[in-house]
């Protein structure tokens, strides 16, 4: 299993991010939101990006995705989520 952040911002502004937080993960950047605006988190109307979830089987197909996301349980939620969709525990 794998997992990212996604993000419009730099690759500058993403970097100073993951260092002043410690992240053990990767943030990809996307500044000129086509990946953003192909999974549809902009468009238009909403220029600055939802923060979905997106769960991503192995064959590359969508599995899930959680458009409530809460970062008070988000960790909780991702972990009860991922055990429902059968992903192995490490």
């Amino acid at each position: 299993m794998a997992f990212f952040t996604a993000s419009t911002d730099t690759v500058e502004t993403n970097t100073k991010y993951a260092k002043a937080l410690k992240l053990d993960y990767a943030i990809l950047s996307d500044p000129g939101k086509k990946v953003a605006g192909a999974f549809g988190v902009v468009n238009d109307d909403r220029p600055v990006p939802f923060r979905w979830t997106y769960y991503i089987g192995k064959d590359g197909k969508v599995l899930f995705v959680d458009k409530e996301v809460s970062a008070k349980t988000h960790g909780a939620d991702v972990a009860k989520k991922l055990a429902e969709l059968g992903v192995a525990k490490k």
